[in-house]
């Protein structure tokens, strides 16, 4: 094999159709296009979801739902995580959970549920505690202390 007898597998290289150029072409007349019609002129694209004039499905269906604005989401963390992690008598922020891997950085910041056991002496700084999380931390002996929230703190 030389280089100068290389060549294109069979079917590798196809001619380009050109459309439009008269009967002798195979391509002439409509050009592909078929007959009238908006895929027939120039300058058209359709945009998504269109059904050739039929009503759309996306306005066919009724609206529905509502996302509130005032609302955050929050990233939850149980007693008994915090327990498992943190050692005695530890102050715990919202970015120190973040930063241990227990939960992702939230708008609405850092919430701690009652699952399970603590038999640590804990103090927590979070944006939000259930009543259940806060009687197991002030049973150890820990206390909690709600922060603002981490959207709002950010517009002052």
């Amino acid at each position: 094999m030389e280089l100068n007898t290389l060549k294109n597998a069979p079917g590798a290289r196809k001619n380009r159709k050109r459309v439009g150029r008269g009967p002798g072409s195979g391509h002439g007349k409509t050009a592909c296009r078929g007959h009238k019609g908006a895929k027939a002129r120039s300058g058209y694209s359709r945009h998504f979801g269109f059904e050739g004039g039929q009503m759309p499905l996306h306005r066919r269906l009724p609206k529905r739902g509502f996302k509130s604005l005032d609302r955050f989401p929050v990233a939850a963390v149980n007693v008994d995580t915090l327990g498992k992690v943190f050692p005695e008598g530890a102050v715990i922020s919202a970015e120190e959970i973040i930063q241990a891997g227990l939960a992702y950085e939230c708008k609405g910041g850092v919430k701690v549920l009652g699952r399970g056991e603590l038999a640590k002496k804990l103090t927590v700084k979070v944006q939000a505690v259930t009543p259940g999380a806060r009687a197991k931390i002030e049973a150890a002996g820990g206390s909690v202390e709600l922060v603002g929230y981490a959207a709002q703190s950010a517009k002052e």
